[in-house]
């Protein structure tokens, strides 16, 4: 089987977990014997050497400018141009590869009038939504964006003249997987209602599944992921301020530049900024010490989260929890049990929490274990497993009818 995977970052030039289950999934569906095409779009991650793996084309345009951290605003005919090249990249993979089912990940900020032609070409396609750009990505595409309201009317002579679509009929192009039952919700909330929504939850990697040795509290603390206002990374940076001084706070991830520079100067007005590190960008390679070396983990998100894999890796490597349990997070998450839960934007309830964990290591011991069986239920293996076995269902089943037909 032939399988065109399609979304906006794939790996090593990537920010986040989606893309790296996204490359997991992939993996697996090629351990099967399925030939698989990667089209994602031309962003690189600065400082980021490794050759790609596989069939990977980096040749589609987007609506985002990474270095900036914004949405540049553009013209008419700069989106034009964006929908031309993105359409004419992806007729070429059709006519050239030609797949049997399209896996679409995720398409935040990408031309959706991608999605809408392949429906209309009448190929098999399932979407793998491990966030909401399925309500945002409508809003972020400022070619479908722009035939909205008074220029509806303009719509259908627009697409003869220009040959582009100028709408995208979501609950007709294909079969759903969300990582949560969260972003499923938020889906059908947003009025998508395909026939086909499942929901597979995303797991961690076998690396995040040997359990480091516990050990005594030092108040080391660390955040790790996407610099964010989102991620609710100034909350820890505050509850810092009211701990005690041996309190240190490492932030290892990448991201909004003027969001970093605000926690910045968060810490040096607080007086702490000697006692929290931003060391950067953590390799997946280097992640199970980076949890290993902490004494807990904190997880502040502000925003509800589709899921969160950073909670079920620091569990895998035996570290407690403190998290704010948002979103899709919530659904492996139990206070007290597996993780120590307190309320966004809320330092002082935070504070409160690794007090709590720094005065009570029986709470730790018991955390930590619940933690690891937690984590042991989310695997990236099985993960990949289910997924592949969507994506080849359609082709599969369409097989299946074609062989009865004989």
């Amino acid at each position: 089987m032939r399988i065109l995977a399609v979304g906006n970052m794939y790996p090593p030039h990537h920010t986040g977990g989606y893309e790296l289950v996204w490359q997991a999934a992939m993996r697996h569906a090629g351990s099967l014997g399925h030939e698989v095409r990667v089209l994602t779009s031309d962003h690189r991650e600065a400082g980021v050497r490794q050759s790609d793996e596989g069939d990977v084309r980096r040749t589609l345009r987007w609506y985002w400018d990474p270095a900036r951290y914004e949405f540049p605003r553009l013209g008419p005919l700069a989106r034009l141009r964006i929908e031309r090249h993105n359409a004419a990249e992806l007729e070429r993979h059709l006519a050239s590869f030609r797949p049997d089912v399209v896996a679409w990940w995720s398409m935040g900020c990408m031309s959706l009038a991608l999605i809408e032609r392949v429906r209309r070409a009448g190929i098999r396609a399932v979407f793998v939504v491990h966030d909401d750009w399925l309500i945002y990505g409508p809003h972020r595409d400022q070619w479908i964006r722009m035939w909205r309201g008074r220029r509806r009317a303009l719509a259908p002579a627009a697409e003869r003249l220009f040959g582009i679509p100028t709408s995208v009929e979501l609950d007709r192009a294909g079969r759903f997987a969300f990582n949560s039952r969260y972003t499923l919700g938020r889906a059908r909330g947003a009025g998508i209602d395909a026939p086909t929504m499942t929901v597979v939850h995303p797991g961690v990697d076998e690396r995040f599944l040997e359990a480091a040795p516990p050990r005594p509290w030092r108040w080391q603390l660390a955040y790790v992921g996407r610099i964010d206002r989102q991620k609710g990374i100034d909350t820890a940076v505050r509850a810092i301020a009211l701990l005690p001084e041996p309190a240190r706070l490492s932030v290892w991830g990448t991201g909004d530049q003027g969001y970093l520079a605000e926690l910045r100067s968060l810490a040096a007005g607080l007086g702490v900024a000697g006692r929290i590190r931003f060391p950067g960008r953590a390799s997946l390679r280097d992640l199970p010490s980076i949890y290993a070396d902490s004494d807990a983990v904190v997880f502040p998100v502000r925003w509800q989260e589709p899921f969160g894999l950073v909670p079920l890796e620091a569990m895998g490597v035996g570290r407690p929890v403190l998290t704010t349990a948002r979103g899709g997070t919530a659904e492996f998450i139990r206070h007290g049990e597996n993780a120590l839960v307190f309320d966004p934007d809320d330092e002082a309830g935070l504070a409160r929490a690794i007090r709590r964990l720094a005065d009570d290591e029986s709470l730790r011991a018991r955390l930590r274990l619940a933690g690891m069986q937690t984590a042991a239920r989310h695997t990236l293996a099985r993960f990949a497993e289910r997924i592949v076995e969507e994506i080849a269902g359609p082709v599969s089943e369409r097989r299946l009818a074609a062989g009865a037909a004989r």
